[in-house]
């Protein structure tokens, strides 16, 4: 599915219908006792991140979700015991933290106690005003720093209705987000038929996060894996990595607001042959990483790129089909100048993930710890990304034009630089978040079309030919 924001998922007018869980459901919560099995250490720095940028002055919102249609004249009863069950699946969804002094303890509703209340807002015969009104909606429902933090919605008309989920990033991560249109999709079209589904059990994103957190807890800081993420960060000048191009940020003014970038590189033709060309290398995203260090390399001319590169920790087949947050983190660094070509770079940045990937598997937020520094975050992104994702693979992948189905992103401040680029049947999508600077705004523009150039250039090279020197695509 297309990753975009709010205002650019071809939202109509109709009638608001909204989902949180019941008021009785939040006040059995209030007395539940603490729930032994800790947060994940991705949770924990991005709620303490919040509540520090939140101490600052500032009301970052961060949350992500879905949006996609359903056919035909909903059924609102069955939709809402649809989205119940769904909800029932996905154990993190029901579990929360508070505040115990500077500790965050974790509490969790048992499945029987969970209910859901609606509320019809109203007609909303503009579509500008309907996305103003679940912007604002979602910004303080879907937040880190309260509990329930996620709100389901959906727009009645007769042809068809957009549902609308939004989620804070605590309890979601892309690959998560991807799943929910089949899945609702399916449970949806078994209610309305009348017949149960034999789904099977889905793995509990709570009890991963005690699981990673032991094993991430068994090292200290003479382990391996810390011992070259010090070596990384002391060559990124005790800083974790920024997108290595101008932004037009000046020191001392705290987060800018950001804007969102996204649109088609290429088609499905030429993502297929960048593929083809890059796959003994490792594939498209080794190809992404490959261009973009050679596009920074000339907009800003540092001789090595240095980044974080995510990846997906559901090493485990079991956590497959959970809703969580299961994303950790490489360290890369490729020595781009001294590559003769792109093919070069491609083999830099094999090399580099080969190498590297394994690190993912410890939290970065443990990492730091460890190392002792003085990582105190002003800013929900600690440093910039470019991720890649082949969202062909995804159930009912096929159908998400159809259905008008995004990912959605809040963008709102931050100092970083986040790409994202997903492989469909359309072709490759690029969405990027990047500071609201003139400056900045040209060198994303000159990095996405650059970009846009080297990938063409390589699906349309005449049969036998090497690919692109370095610069070859200005």
């Amino acid at each position: 599915m297309r990753i975009t924001d709010i205002q650019r998922c071809e939202i109509r007018p109709g009638l608001l219908v909204e989902w949180a869980l019941d008021p009785a459901t939040v006040a059995a919560a209030r007395g539940l006792p603490e729930d032994s099995r800790p947060p994940a250490y991705v949770q924990e720095a991005h709620i303490r991140t919040a509540r520090t940028v939140r101490e600052d002055g500032l009301f970052v919102p961060t949350w992500v979700g879905a949006a996609f249609d359903l056919p035909g004249p909903v059924d609102l009863d069955v939709l809402q015991e649809v989205l119940r069950s769904w909800t029932l699946r996905h154990e993190t969804l029901r579990s929360g933290f508070r505040w115990d002094g500077d500790e965050m303890r974790r509490f969790t509703l048992d499945a029987g106690d969970v209910a859901l209340r609606r509320d019809v807002v109203g007609e909303f015969p503009d579509a500008a005003e309907l996305v103003a009104y679940l912007q604002d909606r979602f910004d303080v429902v879907a937040d880190a720093l309260c509990w329930p933090n996620f709100l389901y919605t959906a727009v009645v008309r007769d042809d068809c209705t957009s549902v609308y989920m939004a989620f804070d990033h605590s309890n979601v991560d892309a690959y998560s987000v991807q799943r929910i249109p089949a899945e609702i999709h399916e449970l949806y079209a078994a209610g309305i038929e009348g017949r149960l589904l034999d789904t099977p059990t889905v793995h509990s994103y709570v009890d991963f996060c005690g699981i990673e957190r032991a094993e991430a807890d068994r090292i200290d800081e003479t382990h391996e894996i810390i011992g070259r993420w010090r070596e990384f960060i002391r060559r990124c000048d005790g800083r974790l990595p920024g997108f290595p191009v101008d932004l037009g940020l000046e020191g001392g003014e705290g987060l800018p607001p950001q804007k969102l970038m996204q649109e088609m590189l290429v088609g499905p033709e030429d993502a297929a042959a960048f593929e083809a060309y890059c796959r003994p290398f490792g594939g498209s995203m080794t190809g992404i990483l490959a261009a973009t260090s050679l596009i920074v390399h000339e907009l800003g001319g540092q001789p090595v790129y240095r980044t974080v590169v995510p990846f997906h920790t559901r090493v485990k087949s079991q956590w497959r089909d959970s809703v969580g947050w299961y994303v950790g983190g490489a360290p890369i660094e490729i020595h781009t100048a001294q590559a003769p070509d792109f093919r070069g770079v491609l083999e830099m940045v094999r090399a580099a993930l080969r190498a590297n990937r394994p690190l993912a598997r410890m939290p970065i937020a443990r990492v730091l710890r460890l190392l002792g520094a003085d990582f105190r975050p002003t800013s929900p992104d600690l440093y910039s990304i470019v991720s890649f994702v082949d969202a062909r693979v995804m159930p009912g992948s096929a159908d998400w034009t159809a259905q008008k189905a995004y990912g959605l992103l809040r963008v709102s401040y931050g100092d970083q630089v986040c790409v994202w680029i997903n492989r469909l049947d359309e072709g490759l999508q690029l969405a990027a978040r990047y500071p609201d600077t003139d400056v900045a705004y040209k060198n994303m523009r000159l990095y996405v079309e650059q970009l846009r150039d080297l990938i063409l250039s390589i699906s349309h090279r005449p049969a036998g030919h090497g690919g692109p020197a370095a610069g070859a695509h200005t």
